[in-house]
C-alpha cells in the first residue's frame, strides 16, 4: 500500500519508528517530514503535505503524528476526500475504518509507546470498510458536504 507519513518535532521519533515498521511490512512509504528533529517546526506543514497526497490519490492512506494528535487531525480534515481520525487504541482504529472509511490515521505521541502505535497502525491497515448501507450513506453525506463547501 502507498502510505504518506508525517510528523512535527513532538511526533518525530514515533513517526520514524512507524515508518520503519511500515517499510518492513512491505508498504511503499513517502515520508514528508520532519526529516530531522527541529523543535521550531510547525505541524500544519506536515499534516497538509500528507493530506494533499491522500486527497490527490498519490497515497492510498496517510499517517500523522504530533504530541496530542489533535492538531494534525484538524489540519488533515480540511482537505477534500480526507477522512482523518484521531485514534488512541486498536478498537478505535478498527471502528474508524469499518464505519468511516478513514484514510488518514492521526496519533498522539504523548499517549503511546512504539508497541502500542504498531498495534494501532496494524489494526487500522488490516481493517476494511464494512460497506454496510448506513455507513456507506454517511460517508457519501460527508463527501456531499465537502462539495457544498458548507464551512465557508
Amino acid at each position: 500500500m502507498r502510505i504518506a507519513i508525517g510528523a512535527d518535532h513532538a511526533g518525530y521519533e514515533l513517526k520514524e519508528h512507524i515508518r520503519e515498521f511500515l517499510e518492513e511490512e512491505g508498504h511503499e512509504v513517502t515520508d514528508v517530514g520532519a526529516l530531522t528533529y527541529d523543535r521550531g517546526d510547525d505541524y500544519p506543514i506536515y499534516a497538509a503535505d500528507v493530506a494533499r497526497q491522500v486527497s490527490s490519490g498519490q497515497a492510498e492512506r496517510g499517517i500523522l503524528v504530533c504530541d496530542s494528535g489533535i492538531g494534525v487531525d484538524i489540519v488533515a480534515n480540511k482537505f477534500a476526500g480526507v477522512r482523518s481520525a484521531l485514534v488512541h487504541d486498536e478498537e478505535l482504529a478498527r471502528l474508524t475504518r469499518q464505519h468511516n472509511d478513514s484514510n488518514i490515521l492521526s496519533l498522539g505521541a504523548m499517549f503511546m509507546d512504539e508497541n502500542k502505535a504498531e498495534r494501532i497502525v496494524e489494526k487500522w491497515l488490516e481493517t476494511e470498510f464494512s460497506g454496510v448501507e448506513r455507513h456507506e450513506r454517511r460517508v457519501n453525506e460527508i463527501t456531499q458536504l465537502e462539495s457544498e463547501r458548507c464551512w465557508k
